[in-house]
């Protein structure tokens, strides 16, 4: 399926339902699963079902099949954002969570083993990074805008320098502890 670069311009769903994001795959996917409607923290809401699901994927997968997983979760999760932030006309729609989740199992793909406390450190580290936007973090969220695929990998940029960041403080830390 083929997404126009300049989609006819309409109003902008400021709020996604329950309708619209399973109207569509993509819209499910982009939407995390629904925790992306969370009226309050949808970025958080996302993260923290990222959080859960990688726990129920540690109980049935192995670690080098965790790592497919998220290698095929970045590619789903690039064509879905793309396809979502199209349909909705936002440039990047904090209902939009999947580059959260994506970003979060790469912390905790790579943190593992550590117990929760250690997991809960990634997630506090991480949403500081993802909301707050520091430096690096800022700069890959004004790296890729617009619509398409360009702006679609845009959404998941940030994010991914946000994980990356979050690992970089938790080495360092690690180090000098």
């Amino acid at each position: 399926m083929n997404i126009p670069l300049n989609p006819p311009l309409r109003p902008p769903l400021i709020r996604p339902t329950p309708r619209f994001m399973l109207s569509h795959p993509a819209h499910c996917i982009a939407l995390g699963f629904g925790s992306g409607l969370s009226p309050v923290a949808p970025g958080t809401a996302g993260t923290l079902w990222a959080w859960l699901a990688f726990v129920v994927m540690q109980s049935w997968l192995s670690p080098a099949t965790i790592g497919w997983v998220i290698a095929a979760s970045l590619a789903i999760g690039w064509w879905a954002c793309t396809v979502t932030a199209g349909r909705m006309r936002v440039l990047d729609p904090g209902s939009i969570v999947w580059d959260e989740v994506v970003a979060f199992w790469i912390v905790l793909w790579l943190l593992m083993p550590v117990g929760f406390w250690g997991q809960f450190i990634a997630f506090a580290l991480f949403r500081v990074f993802d909301a707050v936007k520091p430096g690096p973090v800022a700069w890959a969220d004004d790296l890729f805008h617009g619509f398409g695929w360009r702006g679609g990998f845009g959404i998941i940029f940030d994010d991914l320098v946000a994980a990356f960041c979050t690992l970089l403080v938790i080495a360092i830390w690690r180090f000098w502890a």
